[in-house]
């Protein structure tokens, strides 16, 4: 096309993607050109936004493809048709307004067209050197819409007196973003907050703009226009007048009135702030010294306190190497993790295993709900039932979590196919923090069904831990505990006590006390006495339990009686007395009572108690009995007990107001005596806390093979989300680790007690990363030793639950679910093929003794 210096020609045809050699003629001579010419694919284009157009144009449309690098021209063209009265009427439309960003995208600015485009049939066309590429996105092609109207102000003008002008219209956002809009006040921006179908707001500039130049001839009273700008499209609507009463008060009234108590008032805030701040931080520096100066006081107390615990320990620790750590049962240890937090406790149905069936139906029952388990053993059937319920709105978190308790329970002998049934709802429930974008907040609480499986499934998993390695630290910092809290005075009512980690739970009244040495004999229980330490002030409750722990300590948790079920006698010569909580002899005071205490009957060290089975020496005519009325009376009126510190009521707080200032003080408990008694707890127990952190948070010692398999799966799913927030993973394995209450140190979050840990707590937290990154190092468990291990697990332990129970209870949400959840079988496919619905329907009418004609 072009000859001089250089040729340039333009390509031809060719229909191969190949490499062709290039021939030039002069006159008759002909010359090979040295290098060949490459013909490539055709350029493509896989994704365009937006994908629609006011008529005005101008609208910014990113094109993106493949193949662009070898384009040397781009445009964009509109072709238009509208059959008109038989006639083909047809328009064309050409512009080359384009941005090339880089090799695979390029912007188009559309083109102005018709201002009637929905009666025509449009079509764009992308123009690539000679290469017409039609544009399409899916099943839709790029569309124009007719242009918005926006309304004149009223009168012309706009009094500005709120924070957002107000521009109302029709269509405004339907081929524009709140982000591509413009907005002008003379020639400053509006800044656009929001865009709807019929409103537009901004926020204009603080100031009144002047007019633009080109206005100034003909302005009114010297104000702004108002401009929307769409594309290449304007809309003026009007001019905008500030408020401006304000500045007609005369400046020499505005300095006294507003301004300057405007900066009193600021000044004043400022020195308030300071202060308060200044005092807040006095305050927590002097608590931050007192608690050093205690520490260091207290040091040598803590040291002989402990000396005293270890001694007073060795015969526990006895205890645990002859007859082991005492642990649960398999199935008491899972009712209390599955079933006691409900509102029902002991006396569910899932711990008592007693199912109220006729005994003429019980072997019909029984065999439907053999066929309900094999039901619930169906995949599809049990994702549809899990998903339908949680779909209902009535279905409560607590529900949720007393039906994947039932869950467990009945499919405990398959626990790889319930591990399966977790994995498979976790990854949805995966999908949807991920989706949602805060990953984070997954596993925080227990309000879905697979949260409280894993909860469940973890608990399963780690008892053979629990009873096998970290048991024993465990319980002796258990021990260790209880007995430092049971050496002084515990509130019976108020659940406080003079020694403990707590300081909201601290007792703050001095008790005075004195520690007693019983000589307790069991009924039928041998001639040997057994000598129990405890406190005068003790309840008679208080006592039975001290003397419980001490006197069966070495036989199975499950065989110790109940405080509530044992009778105390004391024996003080040839007579005897029963003690009780409440009885006839307890002290009054209007409509108080106080609880008995050892003190109240004048029990004296050295004494001889007998414990006895309730009822075996308690006699009708013994008047120290509680009797129906004294017990009926304390049922009535039960908050007005009190045991060591007696709460203030409003009788009580009346006569207090009229008291005298030194009486109130004496009332008043000491800061730093609370502390010390915190440092002292402390130390004298940092010993057994630190043993059971290094017992537990320790990789090179076991590790349970249901951890390393759950952190692994978490680290997978992480990188497969690429989730590379390392506390987001953090968050996620502490969040679901039965020990996370102790991973993440259990330290109250009042400040005393942030201060009483602050320099363990950061140690902890260290170990749980070491922790966890040993966890990461090690040999991964492969999904079959995994599933051996849960077999184990359902083998030994199965046959002690009440799974046919479970089986009933879980019937109970499909019988109240039941239309929901047939139809929701129904519309499944693999439902369907597996006549899940039809063998549900079957199962209930065995079960509700209906006679069916399926």
């Amino acid at each position: 096309t072009e000859f001089g210096d250089e040729i340039v020609c333009v390509t031809g045809h060719n229909s191969k993607v190949e490499a062709v050699g290039v021939t030039m003629h002069y006159g008759e001579t002909k010359i090979v050109v040295p290098v060949q010419f490459s013909y490539s694919e055709n350029p493509t284009v896989t994704k365009f936004k937006p994908v629609n157009s006011f008529s005005s144009g101008g609208r910014n449309i990113t094109v993106t493809g493949t193949g662009f690098e070898l384009i040397q021209s781009f445009s964009l063209m509109v072709h238009a048709e509208h059959l008109e009265a038989g006639k083909l009427n047809s328009k064309m439309f050409i512009g080359n307004c384009v941005t090339r960003l880089n090799e695979t995208t390029v912007i188009f600015s559309s083109l102005p067209i018709l201002e009637d485009p929905e009666n025509y049939n449009i079509t764009t066309i992308i123009l690539m050197d000679h290469y017409q590429l039609v544009v399409k996105n899916e099943s839709h092609s790029f569309t124009y819409v007719a242009d918005p109207t926006f309304e004149n102000f009223t009168d012309g003008i706009k009094k500005q007196v709120n924070k957002l002008i107000n521009a109302k219209g029709s269509n405004l956002n339907k081929a524009m973003t709140i982000d591509e809009a413009q907005a002008f006040v003379g020639d400053e921006p509006c800044n656009i907050k929001t865009l709807t179908e019929t409103d537009l707001y901004c926020e204009p500039p603080e100031v009144q703009p002047q007019p633009k130049k080109r206005q100034k001839r003909d302005m009114i009273n010297n104000l702004p226009e108002f401009i929307v700008k769409f594309g290449l499209r304007e809309w003026v609507l009007g001019r905008v007048e500030y408020d401006t009463r304000v500045s007609d008060i005369p400046l020499n009234l505005i300095l006294p009135l507003v301004l300057i108590p405007m900066i009193a008032i600021i000044i004043i805030s400022i020195i308030c702030y300071r202060r308060k701040s200044q005092q807040a931080e006095r305050e927590y520096e002097k608590i931050k010294s007192q608690l050093e100066g205690l520490e260091e006081s207290v040091r040598d107390r803590c040291k002989k306190e402990f000396t005293d615990l270890m001694i007073e320990m060795e015969d526990q620790t006895n205890d645990v190497n002859e007859a082991g750590i005492p642990v649960l049962d398999y199935k008491t240890y899972t009712d209390r993790v599955f079933f006691l937090p409900s509102k029902d406790g002991e006396k569910d149905v899932m711990i008592t295993g007693k199912l109220d069936i006729p005994e003429a139906r019980r072997q019909t029952v029984e065999q439907a709900l053999n066929q309900f388990s094999n039901l619930l053993n169906s995949k599809s059937f049990l994702i549809n039932f899990i998903h339908t319920l949680e779909n209902q709105r009535e279905f409560s978190a607590r529900a949720k979590v007393y039906f994947a308790s039932l869950l467990t329970v009945a499919l405990h002998g398959k626990l790889e196919y319930y591990t399966d049934i977790m994995r498979t709802l976790f990854l949805e429930l995966m999908e949807q923090y991920v989706v949602a974008k805060n990953p984070k907040l997954m596993l925080r609480r227990s309000e879905t069904v697979v949260e409280r499986m894993l909860s469940n499934w973890m608990s399963i998993c780690l008892y053979q831990y629990l009873k096998d390695n970290a048991g024993e630290p465990l319980y002796k910092l258990f021990k260790a505990i209880k007995h430092q809290v049971e050496k002084g005075p515990v509130d019976a009512v108020l659940k406080k006590a003079k020694y403990t980690l707590n300081d909201t739970g601290l007792l703050g009244d001095d008790v005075e006390y004195t520690q007693l040495t019983v000589n307790v004999y069991v009924q039928d229980g041998g001639t040997d006495s057994t000598p129990v330490k405890v406190l005068n002030c003790d309840t008679i409750s208080q006592v039975k339990e001290k003397i419980i722990d001490q006197v069966y300590r070495n036989l199975p948790c499950s065989q110790w009686p109940k405080a509530e079920s044992v009778a105390l006698e004391w024996r003080p010569g040839s007579t005897a007395q029963i003690l009780s909580d409440l009885d006839l002899t307890s002290q009054r005071d209007g409509r108080w009572k106080r609880i008995n205490t050892l003190m109240h009957y004048n029990v004296r060290d050295g004494a001889t108690l007998i414990l006895s089975k309730m009822g075996i020496s308690q006699q009708p005519e013994d008047n120290q009995q509680d009797v129906p009325g004294e017990r009926h009376a304390l049922l009535e009126d039960e908050n007005k007990v009190w045991h060591l510190v007696r709460p203030v009521d409003e009788i009580d707080e009346s006569k207090s107001k009229r008291g005298s200032v030194k009486e109130k003080e004496r009332t008043k408990a000491i800061t730093e005596i609370y502390l010390t008694r915190l440092l002292s707890v402390k130390g004298t127990l940092q010993q057994f806390v630190d043993d059971f952190f290094h017992s537990v948070l320790n990789s090179n010692h076991v590790v349970p093979p249901a951890v390393k398999y759950f952190f692994d799966f978490l680290d997978e799913q992480a990188e497969k989300h690429d989730i590379k927030d390392e506390d987001t993973i953090h968050i996620w394995k502490t969040n679901r680790y039965e020990h996370r209450r102790e991973l993440e140190c259990n330290c109250q979050d009042s400040p005393s007690n942030k201060l009483l840990y602050a320099k363990e707590i950061s140690n902890y937290k260290k170990m749980v990363e070491d922790y966890y990154k040993g966890i990461r190092q090690m040999v991964p468990v492969s999904d079959q030793d995994m599933n051996t291990h849960l077999a184990e697990i359902s083998r030994a332990h199965t046959d002690s639950l009440n799974t046919l129970v479970a089986l009933h209870q879980l019937y109970q949400y499909t019988n109240k679910y039941y239309d929901e959840i047939i139809n929701a079988l129904e519309e499944d496919p693999a439902a369907q093929k597996m006549q899940l619905a039809f063998r549900l329907q079957q199962i209930a009418a065995a079960l509700e003794n209906k006679v069916t004609d399926l």
